[in-house]
């Protein structure tokens, strides 16, 4: 081993601690780095095999009714490989000892496929029994989700209201199906698995049950290799349009797809914005410490040039130094970042309910970490190294200039007499060296700041289900009927006891067209005065519809270039589809889905219907719930109910798994990063500084004493970065906002008091930590050596 390498590795052995420090920030960001990108590269080939191997359509549609030979000229679209018709209905389930209503959505299995009775496309996944038998019309196959919810399996029974009519199923199955990874109900906005099944029939008996003999309502189609969608959506709707067709959509509109997507960006967000944070203070932490490595090592670097060593060498020879500490770090990430991946890809697994999630470290990730590390790292201590290669021997020899001391701004300003000795050696060592203090403040806000940052998310969260389920949707239960029926239904329901209100209320799906744009959606019309389900402005207060005219959620009219005054055309995709231009009074702030509201009379003189009404919204009195659960179940014309008081619980339940993770591993790496940035500062500070404080003990000072001069100054950097923290994470929440404004959600900039006291305290936590273990050194220094020391 050459002697330049031996003393790397002696220098690597003095400064251990500090090494451990920056290896451990290291490893964070290479942690974060590997674990959303192993995740999201696991998620992403999971969904793509199961969509190839379960074969996801492509297009979609639904339509009131059609005759089965319609398919054929379906198939004879330029671009369709592959059609299957099918009929889907919605139902109302009753499960044995489960008193609360079920919503149900049937679809029909073909009589004929592999597997005796399975589909072409959407194929299902079984966790437990078989495919229907095409012959016998009391067999059904449920969604695992609702299995699991209510404990059933192959042998259990369920009875199931169709069309007016009970029916007693015996289930057979268990499965998945691609087409309902995210599996929500119709109307609501969170998933709901225990009042919330999918059920798959056999065509004949969903046939007879509501009267579509030689008939179909929904159609999945393949494309080919290189097909042109959008041609193919237009034809699909032209042949559709006479039979009641709402208008097909690709594989990128369709619902639980979208849901994937929106979380996929979010994780590809956080995989982008956490390394660069933690990568970034490594290399400043790296770049102090070679910096002052090069600076008490400026005769070493004499005499190796003056032995022959070139300037080349000298910088190799830190730059293996740098290298060394990077590599560390990326090893601890490595393995912390597969750890994590492992156990977010399960929390992504049980929420999505993937048939299988094989957790997957794809080789370019170790090497893209290593490369972004190796980056930051030399990016970091490029100063420093051209710092120890231009030092010119003859002035290496010389040792630094000593420090100049004066009075502080504080005590020119008149309070000297106010700060003792000790603290006035604190600020003028402070303000002697501006710029390394400020720097040291910087790289302690930056663990401030992704505290603050990860409790945004549980924050954000939090505001949009009190804004929408607190302020806008007050209502109990939402009953939706099967079709628009006369709102005399509303005197029925509101004359059930323990009904304490009811409103009626009316759901339109429409295409918006504006321009050259136009975006498939629904308009939901309400009563004026209603007090259980509101329409909010920016301010969160009620506003009143108008007689006339559309209001609209804000992001909705950004993607059509809306704005208040301007006409829109609205396209009615039910009924009688009416085609309208109808004027924008107003845009509002929603935070979840896109949508349009109206006056209920006015929506329904756009959609040509009549006096009629989708649905009613209920208040129930808690005592009596079982009794309107129980009597909801008995109507005929009642497609679903949502209780939104159980989703919301069961979204809390899912949401705080995943928040808990997130928190956990931002707490974790957030105290890493400050007792990186604290320890650092304090060992370098304490490296300084030796000779001055062994001779203030000489001179008589206590322990205590000295060690108030140098922790605080640390306390002085710390309580400094605590403001600048809360800035940053502020500014990277709005980042994060800004970025997750999608169609299925918009996250508000929302930061409670509690993230800040939380970031302050595992911050000021860590810094006390790393304090002791600097004070332990402190304690322990030997004053006879350090007065012989050389400076």
């Amino acid at each position: 081993m050459k002697a330049v390498d031996r003393k790397l590795l002696r220098d690597l052995w003095k400064m251990k601690g500090q090494a451990l420090a920056i290896a451990v920030v290291m490893a964070g960001g290479v942690a974060m780095f590997v674990m959303s990108l192993s995740t999201l590269d696991s998620l992403y080939l999971t969904r793509e095999t199961y969509y190839r191997d379960y074969r996801f359509a492509d297009v979609f549609a639904s339509l009131g009714r059609a005759p089965d030979t319609l398919k054929g000229r379906i198939e004879e679209i330029e671009g369709v490989e592959r059609v299957e018709t099918r009929i889907v209905s919605a139902v109302n389930v009753d499960v044995e000892g489960f008193d609360e209503p079920v919503i149900g959505r049937v679809v029909s299995l073909p009589t004929d496929g592999p597997g005796g009775g399975g589909p072409e496309l959407n194929a299902l996944f079984f966790k437990a029994g078989r495919y229907v038998d095409p012959l016998r019309g009391d067999e059904v196959v449920i969604s695992e989700t609702f299995a699991q919810a209510h404990g059933l399996g192959p042998g259990d029974t369920v009875t199931a209201v169709m069309n007016g009519r009970k029916k007693r199923l015996k289930v057979v199955g268990v499965a998945l199906s691609p087409e309902y990874i995210y599996q929500i109900a119709p109307g609501a906005m969170l998933p709901d698995f225990k009042r919330y099944a999918i059920m798959w029939m056999a065509r004949r008996s969903v046939a007879a049950a509501f009267d579509m003999e030689g008939a179909f309502n929904d159609v999945v189609i393949r494309l080919s290799r290189g097909a042109d969608e959008e041609y193919v959506l237009d034809r699909l709707d032209e042949i559709l349009d006479r039979y009641g067709g709402r208008g097909a959509y690709g594989r990128s509109e369709q619902l639980s797809h979208r849901f994937l997507d929106e979380e996929f960006k979010q994780l590809a967000t956080v995989a982008t914005m956490f390394p660069v944070i933690f990568l970034g203070v490594a290399a400043f932490l790296l770049n102090v410490v070679v910096t002052r490595l090069v600076g008490t090592q400026r005769e070493e670097i004499a005499v190796l040039k003056s032995f022959g060593y070139g300037n080349g060498a000298v910088g190799l020879h830190y730059l293996k130094l740098v290298v060394l500490l990077t590599l560390a770090g990326m090893a601890g990430g490595m393995l912390l970042g597969v750890w994590f991946g492992k156990g977010l890809s399960g929390i992504y697994g049980g929420f999505y309910h993937f048939p299988y999630l094989h957790y997957v470290l794809a080789p370019w990730i170790p090497a893209a970490s290593l490369l972004v590390s190796l980056a930051a790292s030399l990016l970091g201590t490029f100063t420093a190294v051209r710092r120890a290669v231009k030092l010119p021997p003859a002035e290496a020899m010389r040792p630094e200039p000593p420090a100049v001391y004066r009075e502080t701004i504080l005590e020119r300003m008149g309070f000297k007499r106010l700060l003792a000795q000790p603290t006035r050696m604190i600020a003028r060592h402070l303000e002697r060296r501006p710029v390394k203090s400020m720097l040291s403040v910087v790289g302690i806000s930056f663990a401030c700041a992704i505290m603050v940052f990860s409790g945004f998310q549980e924050d954000a969260v939090d505001f949009m289900v009190r804004v929408e389920f607190g302020l806008s949707q007050r209502e109990d239960l939402a009953v939706n009927f099967v079709e628009p029926i006369s709102r005399t239904a509303l005197h029925e329901l509101s004359a059930m006891e323990g009904v304490t209100a009811a409103e009626p209320f009316r759901r339109v799906p429409v295409k918006l067209r504006f321009g050259h744009r136009d975006y498939r959606t629904s308009i939901q019309g309400f009563e004026p005065g209603g007090d259980l389900h509101r329409v909010l402005d920016r301010r969160l207060d009620p506003i009143e519809l108008p007689p006339s005219g559309l209001v609209l959620t804000d992001y909705l009219g950004d993607i059509l270039g809306l704005r208040p005054g301007d006409v829109v055309t609205v396209e009615v995709l039910e009924g009688s589809r009416a085609v309208r231009r109808v004027p924008v009074a107003a845009l509002v702030t929603q935070y979840m889905g896109l949508g349009g509201y109206m006056d209920l009379r006015a929506l329904n003189r756009v959609s040509g219907d009549g006096d009629v009404v989708s649905g009613v919204y209920l208040a129930v009195d808690s005592a009596r719930e079982g009794s309107v659960y129980a009597r909801l179940k008995d109507i005929p014309r009642v497609a679903g109910t949502v209780v939104h008081k159980t989703a919301l619980e069961s979204f809390n339940e899912t949401m705080n798994r995943m928040i808990l993770f997130f928190t956990f591993i931002a707490s974790l790496l957030g105290g890493a990063i400050a007792f990186g940035v604290v320890y650092n500062s304090a060992r370098i500070t304490l490296s300084e500084r030796s000779r001055e404080l062994a001779t203030l003990r000489v001179l008589g000072f206590t322990r205590g004493e000295i060690s108030y001069i140098l922790l605080g100054e640390l306390a002085a950097l710390t309580i400094a970065a605590l403001p600048l923290g809360f800035v940053i994470g502020k500014g990277l929440c709005a980042h994060m906002a800004a970025s997750l404004q999608t169609e299925l959600y918009r996250v508000p900039l929302v930061l409670e008091r509690d993230t800040f006291a939380t970031a302050a305290v595992v911050v000021m936590v860590s810094a006390v930590f790393s304090g002791l273990i600097v004070r332990r050194r402190l304690d322990g220094l030997d004053l006879v050596a350090v007065l012989k020391t050389k400076e």
